[in-house]
């Protein structure tokens, strides 16, 4: 069964920095290719980034990196500011049951206010 699971969201002033983590089980990690979306109230998700493209409006703010040793994927956010107030999703393209799916997390909430 591949499970995502995300942490690390919360509220932060602006400014501050938040690292999210994305953990993932069963698909072969090394061969799944990781990326992080978020969604505003009412939009649909969009591309945050991914091991080859970074959204304009958080480039040079937000980072992507992992760790295979732990099958965790991280985004590390500085800079915040209320426009990042959204719901941030990880998702997953790999390996399962023979066949290569797209899986996603639960969502962490970042909420960026004084």
């Amino acid at each position: 069964q591949v499970q995502l699971v995300e942490s690390g969201g919360g509220l932060v002033q602006p400014g501050g920095s938040l690292r999210l983590s994305c953990t993932v089980s069963g698909l072969h990690f090394s061969a799944t290719a990781m990326s992080w979306y978020r969604q505003f109230p009412g939009k649909e998700r969009e591309l945050v980034a991914d091991r080859l493209t970074t959204a304009d409006s958080v480039k040079g703010r937000f980072t992507i990196s992992s760790d295979r040793t732990k099958s965790t994927a991280y985004l590390q956010m500085k800079d915040l500011r209320p426009e990042d107030t959204a719901v941030y999703f990880c998702r997953a393209y790999g390996l399962a049951d023979g066949d290569y799916s797209v899986y996603w997390g639960q969502g962490t909430q970042v909420i960026v206010s004084s």
